[in-house]
């Protein structure tokens, strides 16, 4: 799928720094910025480096300013705002062309009568970023002369030290600021040089809107010039390696080969003739998943030394265990790459304490963070669909220990805040300990103190599926019959015959809360039947008319007198609606599967999925944003790249277009 605008969007300042690129190089690193050039967040930059990979990133080289000499005529390509409000100079007036080709952003700047396109993409698994510059059409020689404006700080933003050292190296620059890492600034041609200049006020206009920052300071670290005739191509690399040669058409190959394998390896692992009916835009999803699959330095040094994990969104997000095994599955298995799920599913077993996965694991390489119901749960749905997709008795007999720990801790009570109610079979947890985490100081917005059906929907799931492989193993599963029976019981509790649909908790310290929510979607969702078919169908039926909208889930129905539909403000503010009307994407696929399960009607299932094929063209081109408001005209809002939610989509996709029409078992 090739994304494409022309001037309509590119000559619309308010329309083209709305749209923002992102390329990613498998160890955390990113690149990310706006259609126009300019910078609008403080994660915006061209090389933002995992100096301990995915975590410690940082913002090193920020931006390349360029200027065209053509004819006796100037013309600046970059376009910056400042702290006044002015913008200048705009070169966005020259942008003729934006194209997203795969996941390499292109523009094609118009300087008289020559064409000069510029393209940006990461050396997987090093922090190197590429922008090549190709003379595509024109009648004579240009002269293109650059600025790089360069930063060292947490990619979360602060305050940069002043004093930087720049020595020259083989075919570039080397900095570094306060003897801190350094980066370089290389090109395969041309000159460069060091310079010492700062630029103070650079506008941030979306963390205003954040509250994070108004504005911040870039030192321009070196300059750069060369002439290109018709036909020609220049690259400059930045890069906190350094490159003993730069061979940036070698790096390009690797690049383009590397995407064309994900689509082959895609193709190859789908049903004789079901790629055919995949649009375009589920290719480009499949693109995207990558960007989410990293390699980590792990806590604890393992044989093989890295592991595979999965990144939660960019560009602020980290490795969150909850969603890393919501994702796993539509990330590896629906972009035929069972072979990661299997790494990353065994790496992960080395994390868990008590029978719990870490629910975070921080971006500064802290310890992780052991603070959720649902993680464990998710994972053994991960195994469970892994393990049914591939029938790998080995890696179920090698993991089977983790999974017994997990239940039993679960059954026994051995973490703080996690319980079994004895009398009905269902897990109660604390406050703050399910997906709905939100916490604002002591304030804990959605606490959900109590038995949670959504993390009793997965309970239920998990001891089943301990059921199953159980017997796959030649092990006793008496004990797991008879737990599932319970909770199947128990379960029968969140119906509400009153509202026609299920409690959201039971037993919370003020009773039974009766909020609607889409948690009760899992109940649906999952392989049960934990439900009878006729409140499965009143599940659906109540989420689609309160909660259902075009790119997702309300997480609280618009009539209750918590919601609010506009996600915006301050981190307290954004923190305490997060959960409390705004839309998620991640909940699309669930409620299109669970709809699909309930009639089989694969057409209506797949229209559910549709309207992101647009949204791919709005906010993280390409990708999916994480939320969005609840009211219409529900803009994206959160990270512009949500592993979660591509995963979803992309999980859907492949359980509705490949199921029988009598079975969704694979799903």
């Amino acid at each position: 799928m090739t994304i494409q605008f022309g001037r309509e969007i590119c000559g619309d300042l308010d329309h083209a720094q709305r749209r923002e690129w992102l390329v990613t190089n498998g160890i955390g690193g990113y690149g990310c910025g706006t259609v126009a050039g300019l910078l609008t967040r403080q994660y915006h930059g061209l090389l933002v480096a995992a100096l301990e990979p995915p975590c410690r990133r940082r913002l090193r080289v920020v931006k390349l300013d360029e200027t065209v000499q053509l004819g006796g005529k100037s013309y600046p390509l970059y376009t910056n705002r400042w702290a006044d409000g002015t913008v200048a100079p705009r070169g966005y007036y020259y942008l003729e062309q934006f194209r997203l080709d795969g996941r390499t952003p292109i523009w094609r700047y118009a300087c008289g009568e020559a064409r000069l396109e510029k393209s940006i993409w990461m050396e997987w698994g090093r922090n190197i970023t590429y922008v090549r510059y190709h003379l595509r059409q024109g009648g004579r020689s240009l002269s293109l002369s650059i600025k790089a404006l360069v930063n060292d700080r947490s990619h979360h933003g602060g305050i940069t030290g002043e004093n930087w050292d720049m020595t020259p190296c083989p075919q570039g620059v080397k900095l570094s600021c306060e003897g801190g890492d350094p980066c370089y600034i290389l090109s395969d041609r041309g000159r460069v040089s060091e310079s010492y200049n700062w630029y103070a006020g650079f506008d941030l206009a979306l963390e205003r809107d954040r509250h994070t920052g108004d504005c911040e300071d870039h030192l321009h670290g070196a300059s750069l010039k060369a002439n290109l005739d018709p036909g020609e191509s220049f690259t400059v690399a930045v890069s906190t390696d350094p490159l003993s040669e730069l061979d940036a058409a070698a790096a390009w190959d690797r690049y383009q080969a590397r995407e064309q394998q994900l689509i082959r390896t895609w193709r190859e692992n789908q049903p004789p003739g079901s790629e055919e009916i995949a649009p375009a835009w589920i290719q480009q999803l499949v693109l995207a998943a990558d960007s989410f699959l990293v390699t980590r330095q792990p806590l604890y040094i393992p044989p093989n030394g890295w592991e595979t994990t999965v990144l939660t969104g960019y560009p602020w997000f980290g490795d969150w265990g909850r969603y890393t095994m919501m994702s796993l599955p539509g990330l590896t298995l629906a972009t035929g790459r069972p072979e990661l799920m299997r790494s990353v599913l065994t790496t992960s077993a080395r994390y868990f304490k008590n029978g719990v996965l870490p629910n975070v694991f921080p971006d500064d390489g802290g310890p992780p963070a052991y603070n959720t119901v649902d993680a464990s749960l998710w994972y053994i749905e991960a195994v469970r669909l892994y393990f049914k997709s591939s029938g790998d008795l080995s890696f179920l007999e090698r993991i089977y220990p983790t999974l017994v720990e997990v239940i039993e801790a679960y059954r026994c009570g051995l973490n703080p805040g996690i319980g079994l109610d004895r009398q009905d079979g269902l897990l109660e947890c604390a406050a703050q300990l399910t997906w709905m985490d939100a916490k604002v100081g002591d304030d804990v917005i959605t606490p959900r103190q109590g038995k949670a059906i959504e993390v009793n929907a997965l309970w239920y799931n998990a001891v089943v599926a301990m059921t199953h492989f159980a017997e796959a193993l030649g092990h006793r599963s008496k004990a797991y019959h008879a737990l599932g029976r319970q909770i199947q019981a128990g379960f029968q509790r969140f119906w509400n015959s009153n509202l026609g649909y299920c409690y959201d908790v039971l037993d919370g310290p003020e009773g039974d809360e009766t909020k609607l929510r889409p948690n009760q979607l899992l109940a649906v969702y999952l392989p049960g039947p934990l439900l009878s078919l006729d409140r499965q169908r009143a599940i659906l039926e109540v989420c689609r008319r309160s909660l259902l909208t075009s790119y997702g889930l309300r997480s609280l129905c618009p009539d209750d007198r918590h919601y609010v539909g506009i996600y915006g403000g301050d981190l307290n503010q954004r923190d305490r609606v997060y959960h409390q009307g705004t839309t998620w994407a991640w909940w699309l696929g669930i409620y299109s599967l669970a709809h699909y399960r309930l009639y089989q009607n694969r057409c209506e299932a797949l229209s559910f999925l549709a309207p992101l094929a647009d949204h791919l063209q709005t906010a993280g081109l390409g990708q999916i944003s994480e939320i969005f408001d609840g009211d219409e005209p529900m803009l994206p809002r959160g990270c512009i790249a949500h592993g979660a939610a591509v995963a979803s989509t992309l999980w859907a996709w492949r359980a509705i277009t490949q199921s029988s029409s009598t079975s969704l078992a694979d799903r």
